[in-house]
């Protein structure tokens, strides 16, 4: 890896492009933000790399690692800006795409909305082949049928191919031929295999996450063109890594091939910042919430783990790839405060996003959003946004809340604003609840960890909901996702399906699977330049009892040749999550083992970070009037940068720092702790 001083880390949100910037010379460690450019995030990004440059006085040649957060590919989704794409199946399966699930999440709706589905049925095309479920040929590839599946590409237009063709998962092998022979045919045509990219059991799911890769490619590769022509500039020539779903990195050459990774980007450095977090206050329970401009996320840590999923899903699509487990509502400071012709206020989805963004940003904005609601009753400085790099719009924000709220409801510019505020915390407590609940889980049991440019304003508001007595508000919260991204390694992710039942008997064929995906995984980190001593190989398994429509992922840890021991343990570990997870267990019930998973960590050199000292001002800034409770008082005011350990907030109060603001409600008070986190606490039970 190289020995260039300064690392950066790049999370590029709906609002803004959150930067963390390591000095490896020094262990210091910045945050910077600049407001994101919708039209090509690339812009914003090395706008953000040149000014924090600018700021902390490094050259951009002085850059050797940038780990890159993007939201491109879930923006191309959620917008549907894709490529055009063909899905190739085995021949009597096209429908198996729009078939899906049956899932009916409307029960009581007469018309529910119907799953959504990215390749129309005259972009479904046969391809004469079959192979049973044990892998073996039943009927072979028809390749003098392959003129004729060209000119059907020819005549749809294709940008972007995907195959998946019927239990490849166990034989890849008409999949990679078909792929040879698009590729000798037509070698600018992207082809996606559902063997490479999600070789697992389950063909609708399976599919699903080919064609959302194929669509992705053309994408996510004109994305990474324009950054590395960017790269090129002024000096500025570091490794680049980009941000997956898994919470890992990967190189750009991965990125290329398989952008389905990537939809979870952003969101998932915050959890990884979380996982890093509890380790160093020694809390091995944390709610992560991140609140940005736009979105809510949610993510558990669980005795010092962060969950991940093998399979999630985006706009209603799944994608079977693992995944940080993350719940996400589109409650941030961007989101619009209505009031409908019924009378009922409501607070999101919809966002002001960053352009134009809040009326108080002055760029255009007309409806109220939460951050104007946090201004009107005085939490946040209309001199003081970003550290005073914004000023924001005072007079224009009360004179929207009273006209789009306040006098539809009969309320006051206050009245309304508290409003806005009590609407969307109840939404933000619902999203962590259900978080919790579902795992079966007791919120009393956990901390909350507070981050995103916005969450400091409500966390507190949300843990007394929610019961929850300490909220921990880390060191610069507003970038925490970028601190996340900055300490991450590379993942690599390796699955294979194969059903067998956890019986002795079947330890020769577990072994062989696994010592096959150990092999493939020291492969690809090889690949990509990660030396023998910085490897980790853990080995995780998809398990269910006998009958099961569902599977648990149960970590196995690092072993390489299982025996009855080790399968003793593996199993006890899945009764036990069962039974955590459904309040059921049968350790005489007959279990199955489904996927074998190899999770190929290549860990990347990790500089220490010093805590900056606290600025040598007076802690507490002043007051300022802030509407609580029903009126307006002289609270204290409090800067987080010049806070010792000694400093003890008492709420209601409002501590201030360059990208963020919190505030200690009533009956809750704050002091630093470990690493620089400001810890609140409730008073009294």
């Amino acid at each position: 890896m190289s020995e260039r001083p300064i690392r950066i880390a790049v999370d590029i949100g709906g609002t803004f492009t959150d930067l963390q910037v390591l000095d490896s010379r020094s262990g210091a460690v910045r945050a910077w933000k600049t407001p994101t450019t919708p039209e090509d995030p690339s812009i914003g990004l090395m706008r953000g790399v040149e000014e924090a440059a600018s700021r902390f006085g490094f050259a951009l040649a002085e850059v050797g690692l940038l780990l890159h957060g993007t939201t491109i590919a879930t923006n191309a989704v959620l917008e549907r800006k894709l490529a055009r794409g063909v899905l190739l199946t085995t021949a009597g399966f096209e429908d198996v795409l729009e078939i899906n699930r049956h899932v009916r999440r409307e029960l009581y709706k007469v018309d529910p909305d119907p799953f959504p589905c990215l390749i129309e049925r005259d972009r479904r095309l046969g391809v004469p082949e079959r192979l049973r479920a044990d892998g073996s040929v039943e009927a072979p590839l028809d390749e003098a049928a392959l003129p004729a599946l060209l000119a059907k590409l020819d005549a749809l237009g294709a940008e972007a191919v995907a195959v998946c063709l019927l239990h490849s998962y166990r034989n890849p092998a008409h999949e990679q031929r078909l792929k040879a022979l698009l590729a000798e045919a037509r070698p600018g045509l992207p082809v996606s295999l559902s063997s490479e990219v999600s070789p697992e059991i389950r063909e609708y799911e399976r599919a699903s996450t080919a064609v959302l890769n194929a669509v992705l490619v053309p994408v996510v590769k004109a994305y990474l063109d324009r950054l590395e022509r960017r790269l090129g500039e002024s000096g500025f020539n570091p490794l680049v890594f980009l941000v997956q779903s898994n919470g890992g990195v990967c190189s750009l050459r991965t990125a290329a091939e398989q952008p389905a990774r990537l939809l979870l980007s952003g969101p998932s450095g915050g959890a990884l910042a979380a996982g890093r977090i509890a380790t160093l206050l020694a809390r091995p329970n944390l709610v992560a919430v991140d609140m940005g401009g736009t979105s809510y996320d949610v993510s558990i840590v669980q005795d010092g783990r962060v969950s991940v999923v093998t399979q999630g899903e985006i706009d209603r699509l799944p994608v079977r790839l693992p995944m940080v487990e993350m719940r996400t509502i589109g409650a941030g400071g961007g989101s619009i405060a209505s009031v409908d012709h019924g009378g009922r206020l409501s607070v999101g989805p919809r966002s002001a996003g960053a352009r134009p963004g809040p009326v108080s940003y002055g760029r255009g904005g007309t409806e109220p959003t939460v951050t104007d609601a946090n201004l009107a009753l005085g939490r946040l400085d209309p001199d003081y946004f970003l550290g005073g790099a914004m000023t924001l719009d005072m007079p224009a924000t009360r004179a929207a809340i009273e006209a789009k709220v306040g006098a539809p409801l009969g309320l006051s510019p206050e009245a309304a604003a508290e409003g806005i505020l009590t609407v969307v915390n109840a939404n933000l407590g619902a999203a962590v609840r259900l978080s919790l609940f579902e795992k079966g889980l007791d919120p009393r049991d956990f901390s909350l960890l507070s981050f995103g440019g916005a969450g400091g304003l409500h966390a507190i508001d949300v843990a007394a909901e929610m019961g929850i007595g300490e909220v921990i508000f880390p060191a610069e919260p507003g970038t925490l996702s970028a601190y996340g991204i900055l300490y991450s390694d590379l993942v690599q992710d390796i699955a294979r399906s194969r059903v067998l039942p956890a019986v002795a008997e079947s330890l020769p064929e577990i072994g062989a699977l696994i010592g096959a995906l150990r092999e493939e995984a020291e492969a690809r980190l090889a690949a990509d330049g990660v030396a023998a001593s910085a490897r980790l190989l853990e080995v995780a398994v998809d398990m269910r009892y006998h009958g099961q429509a569902f599977e648990l992922l149960v970590p196995w840890g690092e072993v390489a040749a299982p025996d009855a021991a080790a399968l003793a343990t593996l199993l006890a570990r899945f009764h036990a999550m069962h039974r955590q997870r459904f309040s059921y267990a049968d350790e005489a019930e007959a279990v199955e083992l489904v996927t074998f998973r190899v999770i190929a960590t290549g860990r990347l050199p990790k500089p220490d970070a010093a805590v900056a000292p606290p600025a040598a001002r007076p802690a507490l800034k002043g007051r300022r009037r802030v509407h609580e409770d029903g009126e307006w008082r002289e609270l204290p005011v409090w800067d987080r940068e010049a806070l010792k350990p000694e400093d003890r907030i008492a709420g209601p109060a409002i501590v201030e720092e360059a990208f963020a603001t919190h505030w200690i409600g009533r009956g809750w008070s704050a002091a630093l702790g470990a690493a620089g986190a400001l810890i609140a606490r409730r008073d009294a039970p």
